[in-house]
């Protein structure tokens, strides 16, 4: 039986090196099985332009948890399964940031899979954003926020499945290391 981490975060500005927000969709046996959804006290600026993306301003953020609190919470539901994100590179990229930053260890290599990758072979559509592909199989989305895009990238990995996808097929490994320690790191 497969368990997937499906997660979005959002980012307070354009270094996209800390969290504003993250959502998870646990999903395992064909369905969603625990939901979270969280604002994040990013310990740094915001941008304008994130501000209008995300509809976080630094004053909601800052009666939000900090980045080590929430993950002493979500550590075991990552460690369960496999971490899954829509763009899964660049969520990916903001965990290992926000460890690094916090001198937090996880794994020094982590699997994932990346469901706009999976949409690119399975939906055969021109453009595989997020929105686009919500809009084509009819998932709600309020875009930007991080709760729902966790719980529609979930629902597409769940169609996605459907429609016989073998995800094996897309899994690929993303080093947790901090940047200065993985440069020149072979992937197992």
């Amino acid at each position: 039986m497969d368990r997937f981490i499906v997660f979005d975060v959002e980012t307070p500005n354009f270094k996209n090196d800390r969290m504003s927000a993250i959502g998870v969709a646990v999903v395992e046996n064909g369905g969603i099985t625990w939901e979270y959804d969280t604002l994040i006290n990013p310990e740094t600026f915001f941008s304008k332009f994130n501000i209008g993306l995300t509809g976080i301003t630094p004053e909601a953020a800052g009666e939000a948890p900090t980045f080590p609190e929430v993950w002493r919470e979500l550590e075991p539901v990552f460690s369960s399964g496999i971490p899954v994100a829509h763009n899964a590179p660049f969520d990916m990229g903001v965990l290992r940031s926000c460890l690094s930053h916090y001198g937090l260890t996880w794994r020094r290599f982590s699997p994932y899979i990346c469901t706009c990758q999976i949409a690119r072979r399975c939906y055969g559509l021109p453009r595989n954003n997020l929105n686009v592909l919500c809009d084509y199989l009819g998932i709600d989305l309020d875009h930007h926020r991080a709760g729902s895009d966790s719980r529609a990238a979930a629902l597409l990995l769940i169609d996605e499945l459907a429609r016989g996808m073998d995800i094996g097929e897309f899994k690929r490994f993303y080093c947790m290391l901090p940047k200065k320690e993985a440069e020149g790191g072979a992937v197992p």
